[in-house]
């Protein structure tokens, strides 16, 4: 080793040393006495999401008492047999609500892992689990055979504005369903930009756009 060289940063001998710095800045703001209480109001929304989801999804891995940590896990598998809906269905509805799915099939298949984390205000946690609550009871249609088992709000998820604003709409719901699920929508709507597309196709069929072998050895 060269003279004052320091060795691996970041776990690697090519690792970037600033991705260091923000944890170290946020731990040196909060101090050990808010670090503790970040950590006592992260276990908190989460056991208090738990309890509102608890009555409409199984929650695995619950501890002593039926408490979870600082995320739980949502399990989606039942709803395969009983509705043919998949995990993929509701992180693709949860779009619509206006919200970015939670960890997917991770480290339980068909699951969604939720962790609120510190920073969530009551009325944020009480929105999202508003909107599984919501897509609970959509995925209950399905089950009674009031909505169709393939085309359906979750199959069909999400609705760009180009979907919804089309001349044509041929799905078994109406455009205000598919839009505006949740009366916060209306005042506050993020809209997906693209309908639902492969996943799995674009996961095996992968497009490279680096330069080949060829144009790199001349």
């Amino acid at each position: 080793m060269k003279r004052n060289q320091v060795g691996a940063v970041a776990s690697a001998p090519y690792g970037s040393a600033s991705i260091l710095v923000i944890p170290w800045m946020f731990l040196a703001m909060v101090g050990g006495r808010g670090l503790a209480r970040c950590t006592e109001v992260a276990i908190l929304n989460a056991n208090y999401l738990a309890k509102r989801l608890s009555p409409h999804y199984p929650i695995l891995y619950r501890g002593a008492g039926g408490w979870v940590a600082h995320e739980f896990i949502l399990d989606i598998r039942p709803f395969k047999a009983s509705a043919g809906i998949e995990v993929e269905d509701v992180a693709k509805r949860l779009m619509d609500y206006g919200f970015h799915a939670p960890t997917m099939s991770w480290p339980v298949g068909g699951t969604l892992m939720i962790e609120p984390t510190e920073s969530e205000s009551r009325e944020e946690l009480d929105r999202f689990a508003d909107a599984l609550i919501s897509i609970r009871q959509e995925i209950a249609e399905i089950e009674s055979g009031k909505m169709d088992r393939t085309r359906n709000p979750l199959k069909l998820a999400p609705h760009p504005a180009a979907d919804v604003a089309s001349e044509s709409w041929d799905r078994p719901y109406s455009r205000e369903k598919a839009a505006y699920p949740a009366h916060w929508t209306r005042n506050w709507k993020y809209w997906p930009t693209v309908s639902r597309i492969d996943a799995v196709h674009g996961d095996r069929n992968l497009v490279c756009s680096c330069p080949t072998v060829e144009e790199l050895a001349s």
